[in-house]
């Protein structure tokens, strides 16, 4: 029986070590934690015949093993995994393991620095109204490794996959019926390094497309249109800035998304605020139409889309403010985004474990629009100072609790419109995710502000 060795025990290395199991592999997971929690998966997966390792770091060797699976959170260019390719050990991500189970079933895959959570969301919901099986999978719903092994008893008639940059740089032959691309900026730094090489790998998705969508309103993306010359372009600024002609995109005009020359629906339809998500709804309703999809799923799909979670989320309105949960906004350009959506002034929750990136519009955005920023997490020295210098006016709170109650202080003394949690931060300083730490807030809100 051959040996396969997956690394890392969330829930897409869990997926892969089932998936293998079930065509016949000899599995070993191992993962660098002990913590506690880990033990019960441990037992669990050991009665399935599968081998868990706690605590264990990854040594390749030919002789135990044929095969390597990666989890999206482990490096590609991790010294032992450069090691495991040199040695022609055969080394793949969970999506191409998933990919390899699911050749036959055509899938839309979605990447891009912000906004692809919710136009891969909004896909799946459209293909699903049509009565197609089509699970949104990959960064949101299922692992794409869970998805492969439902398959194995009930194929599904799409898949609609979001796909991170780590994601993609471990799946080699990967190639959608359809590519979306929703925005491009600095992000990942610490692990891709250079912005050449961040662009690069989503740029490998969308070449291997069959069918390729892309934002072109992006600036980034409007400056590689010639790398895409058959490509299907959105713009929620009219027929004019189209970069292909009017019959192939997607554009807004007297208040309707104009896909292929057909008016499909109004804008209004779409609950969610802000141009960007009239964006993602153009991304969203051109792929549909590319697959073949009616007109009324779409409009019925768009109408009772609900949003996202932990992106621009309203959570309550206390004495007429309304406490908004962007916790997704993990980066300058969300949080630049999230805060242009809302109402002016605005009291503007940030901070937490900063990344690498220019800072430059989200600073100009918050000097328009924010009274006063709420800064949290390790950021908030650096991000005080930088506020210092610009003339805004910043508080260092520290925890999230102290930052709703001060919150909804200053925003009846100002008279602030919203208490905005954008935090332009990763999470990890104080909280598992960007989930967890849009949770805490929420929770926060409900509580203090019933006092």
């Amino acid at each position: 029986m051959p040996s396969a060795y997956v690394i890392g025990l969330g829930r897409s290395g869990v997926a892969a070590a089932r998936l293998l199991q079930r065509q016949g592999w000899q599995v070993t997971v191992s993962d660098a934690g002990t913590a506690p929690a880990l033990q019960p998966l441990q037992h669990m997966l050991n009665a399935e015949g599968i081998a868990v390792r706690l605590g264990d770091r990854f040594t390749p060797d030919p002789d135990l093993m044929q095969l390597v699976v990666v989890s999206p959170g482990v490096p590609w260019d991790l010294p032992a995994l450069v090691k495991a390719r040199e040695l022609g050990l055969e080394t793949i991500g969970e999506v191409e393991l998933a990919w390899q189970s699911l050749l036959q079933i055509p899938w839309v895959s979605v990447t891009g620095t912000n906004g692809k959570t919710t136009t891969t969301a909004l896909i799946a919901a459209i293909f699903q109204a049509a009565g197609l099986t089509a699970p949104a999978c990959g960064n949101i719903g299922y692992a794409v490794g869970e998805v492969a092994l439902q398959a194995l008893s009930q194929p599904p008639d799409w898949v609609i996959a979001e796909l991170s940059s780590y994601q993609i740089e471990s799946s080699v032959t990967v190639a959608p019926r359809i590519g979306v691309w929703t925005t491009f900026s600095a992000d990942h730094l610490s692990r891709h390094q250079t912005l050449e090489n961040y662009s690069a790998i989503k740029a490998k998705l969308l070449s291997s497309s069959a069918l390729q969508v892309l934002n072109g309103d992006d600036p980034y993306l409007r400056q590689m249109a010639q790398t895409w010359p058959k490509a299907y372009w959105t713009s929620v600024t009219g027929k004019a800035d189209l970069l292909c002609a009017p019959e192939r995109g997607a554009y807004i005009e007297n208040g309707w998304a104009i896909v292929q020359g057909e008016p499909i629906l109004q804008v209004a339809d779409l609950r969610m605020i802000g141009s960007h998500n009239q964006q993602n709804l153009l991304m969203a309703v051109l792929t549909a139409r590319l697959a073949g999809i009616a007109q009324s799923a779409i409009v019925e799909a768009i109408r009772q889309f609900p949003g996202m979670p932990h992106r621009l989320e309203l959570v309550c309105t206390w004495r007429g403010i309304a406490f908004i949960n962007d916790s997704k906004a993990t980066n300058y350009d969300a949080a630049q985004v999230g805060l242009a959506a809302v109402a002016a002034p605005t009291i503007l929750i940030a901070g937490g474990e900063a990344k690498a990136g220019d800072d430059t519009l989200w600073m100009q955005t918050i000097r328009e629009r924010a009274a006063v920023v709420l800064l949290i997490g390790r950021a908030a020295p650096g991000f005080a100072q930088r506020f210092e210098q610009i003339g805004q006016p910043s508080e260092i709170v520290e925890t999230m609790e102290q930052a709703v109650r001060r919150g909804a202080d200053l925003a009846e003394q100002l008279g602030a419109q919203n208490v905005l949690l954008s935090p332009a931060c990763a999470s990890f300083d104080q909280y598992s995710d960007f989930e967890q730490r849009g949770e805490h807030f929420s929770q926060l809100c409900r509580q203090i502000l019933s006092d």
